[in-house]
């Protein structure tokens, strides 16, 4: 399948980190809705994909060796502009460059701004004991400071991924609180079924963030993504 052939050939050049870009192909190849970005390696590449996307757009860094790029000043949001583009790539690399001076960059990330929906998290990871662990929360400050999270071991039913949903205290928030729009529960089941079946066949993959995903009253988005690897593995298969 494509997903093995993006974790192999990361795997065969040493690396445990996918790029955003990569990671969201894989995401693409599962039927995971996402803000598909186009890599860009100079200001013109960028405009011109900013042009093909549509404004506005949002401008990120594309490294194997950054894993959070807004901490380093890798991210530029809602860009209206050809110029405004232009001027994001080289701020971007110049942030970059003073911060993580050692990182290998690829270039910059050019993908569209997406609807803002109901944020969520959507996550795995392995535990010591129990193997891989999925997790499923509102995102943002809910997740951040009241820890509203919900956990469940892979494999998951679709009756376990219902559950997680609605576990969460902030579940009202999803189903239409006060005359908002309800969100997409089907939408939001079906990837945390989807993750789990993949990282079920794929041990290969150590962690999982998409966060944040945008969950809108029909169907979801999964805005940014981070897909890392174990350090040694046998098979990809």
């Amino acid at each position: 399948m494509a997903q093995h052939e993006i974790i192999a050939s990361a795997l065969q050049q040493g690396r445990t980190l996918l790029t955003e870009i990569e990671a969201k192909q894989v995401l693409q190849e599962l039927g995971i809705a996402t803000a598909m970005g186009q890599l860009a390696t100079s200001e013109a590449e960028a405009v011109q994909a900013a042009e093909a996307i549509g404004f506005p757009v949002v401008l990120k860094i594309s490294s194997a060796d950054i894993v959070h790029k807004s901490d380093v000043g890798g991210v530029q949001l809602n860009i209206q502009t050809p110029d405004a583009v232009r001027q994001a790539y080289r701020d971007i690399l110049q942030r970059v460059a003073e911060r993580e001076p050692n990182a290998s960059i690829e270039g910059v990330a050019v993908q569209p701004m997406a609807q803002p929906g109901i944020e969520v998290i959507i996550g795995m990871s392995k535990d010591v004991s129990f193997g891989p662990v999925l997790m499923f929360g509102l995102g943002g400050v809910m997740v951040e400071i009241l820890k509203d999270v919900a956990f469940r071991i892979v494999p998951i039913s679709e009756q376990d991924a219902e559950e997680m949903i609605r576990d969460i205290k902030g579940f009202p928030v999803l189903d239409g609180y006060r005359g908002a729009a309800t969100a997409d529960l089907g939408a939001l089941q079906h990837i945390l079924r989807t993750i789990s079946d993949f990282v079920e066949a794929t041990p290969a993959v150590k962690e999982i963030d998409l966060n944040p995903v945008y969950a809108y009253s029909s169907g979801a988005l999964a805005v940014d993504a981070r897909i890392i690897l174990e350090e040694t593995q046998t098979s990809v298969a």
